[in-house]
């Protein structure tokens, strides 16, 4: 299991869009990804449960990775965080 935490940087924080992009990249691997914002745990490969966590511009998250492909997982989410998750 690995986890790292990052700041969203989205203006607009994870609306429909990016959180669409976050799922979309998540479900390219087979590790169970999930990531933490305040009490909350959200699943990253719901669409539902990350937009459920209500995370805004400069929110900080911390995702957990567990599973066969859990390194490339995490570098995969953090990087697509880091470029704005294409906004």
């Amino acid at each position: 299991m690995v986890s790292q935490k990052v700041t969203i940087k989205n203006p607009t924080g994870l609306h429909l869009r990016p959180a669409g992009i976050l799922c979309k990249e998540a479900m390219q691997f087979k590790s169970l990804i999930t990531f933490s914002f305040r009490e909350n745990t959200a699943n990253a490969k719901s669409v539902l449960s990350v937009l459920g966590a209500c995370v805004k511009c400069g929110d900080e998250v911390e995702f957990v990775c567990d599973g066969e492909d859990e390194e490339e997982a995490l570098k995969a989410l953090v990087a697509a965080i880091e470029n704005g998750l294409g906004e």
